[in-house]
């Protein structure tokens, strides 16, 4: 690496943590000062107090009353209770503030613009469900959310994310119309190289080119000139939520997606981002274990449908006739590609917990065995006892987690789960080479899901996600045999976790599980 490169990658990193600092301590600030304020208020008008008191109580019972889950109906009111004031004032935020309202309406204007032009095939979805009505029924379930059920799509599945990380880039370099990739965290390093050049390639050419990147997940990766200087090579960049030091609960949510398109024909998604560690190229966490999925045909127009609604959505103040516009084009099927496949993406904004519910409807079908990778296990009450009951079935419930984690605090909660479910008949697998970040559930040779979905809060409820849900596609058998191969490289520790901890490990796991949303 010459002089010159170092140089500039310290200066990167160097201009992010200052920017991270600045930005902590002024929301810090806000927040400091408005709970300053109103107790201070408090203090000294006693009827201010009693009538923020009161106001707390009315309203936690209204929160009880309502159609949340129950983690986080808990949470609101402990947390309300305990504190009134700042309870109050981030609970308003929350879910009356007017800015988020209008995001909510911003999304919804995109996605009428969008997700209408998709077409959908109802005889398609006949065949299916007179094939398997139970596996029918979550394509059903996701096409009241406008996501069509495609047949002649060929999925390939890579166990490696490395190895479709190549065959992306070999895509790109092929394009002819256009490039749209967007990713919760770019990095630019070495994994970053080879895409970059292919893009002010392509962009050279007359390709449009566009990346749109989460600006939270990208902050320690990037510095600000990183959009400039793409948009100088002829490549489109735009930033999703972009941080500011101003208190807004929106901030929180964030584009988890992992989607790159090339012409229309041909899709990649999985669990993977653009940075070295995804890649192995540095090994922070030991070997790091991530999958994708490449698809070519029909489906890869709902993939395109969710960039450009992202896209559109990204810029708040972008007019109407400004925004990039989505027309359904007839794509032929792969000759030979067999299986139904229903590509879909879930929005914190809708309160409906879609990536949670395909998960529910897929354990919940299960008669074999379901299988599942995830980096996180903080689960809402639903998951878990649809996981207890799956095993107490009969059913084969295997849960694979990293063996050395990213975030210690959250590894911590994901174990807090492993008794309740090995007594229940799960059984826990930890990836012992390093951090496996793969997403993926697999039912009884049927069907699978690979995407961007984890099981956690944060992925389920706050965050935009993608993934696909596939029925007897032909990638199944590859899926599996990842399976196999990794459980190989696992420790299997249902034996050690049966065991009931001890009262103070029990207290310690109960406040982790109780702030677990928050994660």
């Amino acid at each position: 690496m010459s002089k010159k490169r170092t140089v500039e990658r310290k200066t990167a990193i160097k201009n992010s943590v200052g920017r991270i600092i600045v930005f902590g301590l002024l929301v810090i600030a806000q927040i400091i000062g408005f709970v300053v304020l109103l107790y201070y208020l408090g203090s000294y008008f006693p009827p201010l107090d009693i009538a923020v008191r009161a106001v707390a109580l009315i309203v936690v019972l209204g929160i009880n009353s309502r159609d949340h889950n129950g983690v986080f109906k808990l949470i609101w009111v402990i947390v309300i209770l305990l504190f009134p004031v700042p309870g109050l004032l981030f609970y308003v935020l929350n879910n009356f503030s007017s800015s988020k309202h209008k995001i909510k309406r911003r999304l919804e204007k995109v996605d009428m613009m969008v997700f209408s032009h998709l077409n959908y095939n109802d005889e398609i979805f006949a065949d299916f469900k007179k094939e398997d009505p139970a596996r029918a029924s979550n394509a059903r379930y996701l096409r009241g959310f406008e996501f069509p059920i495609y047949q002649g799509t060929d999925i390939r599945y890579y166990p490696v994310a490395y190895d479709a990380y190549k065959a992306q880039i070999e895509d790109i370099k092929n394009a002819k119309e256009y490039v749209y990739l967007e990713y919760h965290a770019i990095e630019t390093k070495e994994a970053f190289e080879p895409l970059h050049e292919a893009l002010k390639e392509r962009a050279a050419a007359g390709v449009d080119c566009r990346v749109l990147y989460d600006d939270v997940g990208s902050f320690l990766f990037i510095n600000r000139n990183f959009v400039k200087v793409l948009e100088s090579e002829g490549i489109k960049c735009n930033a999703f939520n972009p941080a500011y030091p101003v208190v807004s609960l929106f901030m929180n949510n964030r584009d988890h997606r992992k989607i790159t398109v090339v012409d229309g024909k041909v899709g990649y998604t999985g669990g993977y981002n653009i940075a070295d560690e995804y890649f192995n190229i540095v090994n922070p966490y030991g070997r790091w274990k991530d999958n994708g999925i490449r698809l070519e045909g029909p489906a890869v127009q709902s993939l395109t449908a969710m960039f450009i609604e992202m896209w559109n959505f990204a810029d708040m103040k972008k007019k109407d006739d400004d925004m990039m516009t989505f027309e359904a084009v007839p794509i032929a099927p792969v000759k030979g590609a067999s299986g139904y496949c229903v590509p879909y993406c879930d929005s914190p904004l809708d309160n409906e917990p879609v990536g949670e519910n395909v998960y529910l409807n897929m354990i919940n079908n299960s008669q074999e065995y379901c299988w599942i990778m995830s980096p996180y296990l903080v689960l809402s009450d639903e998951m878990a006892r649809a996981l207890q009951i799956a095993a107490k079935r009969g059913v084969d419930v295997r849960l694979m987690t990293p063996g050395i984690p990213d975030k210690k605090l959250t590894y911590s909660v994901t174990r807090s789960y492993y008794n309740m479910l090995i007594t229940s008949g799960v059984r826990i697998y930890e990836y012992t080479p390093g951090f496996n970040h793969s997403k993926t559930f697999l039912c009884d040779d049927k069907c699978a899901v690979v995407g961007t979905i984890n099981l956690d809060f944060r992925s389920l409820y706050h965050h935009f996600e993608n993934a696909v849900y596939m029925y007897r596609t032909e990638c199944l058998k590859d899926i599996k045999q990842d399976f196999f191969d990794t459980f190989d490289e696992c420790r299997d520790v249902t034996e050690k976790y049966r065991k009931k901890p001890n009262v103070f490990v029990w207290f310690f796991k109960s406040i982790l599980r109780l702030i677990a949303p928050l994660l």
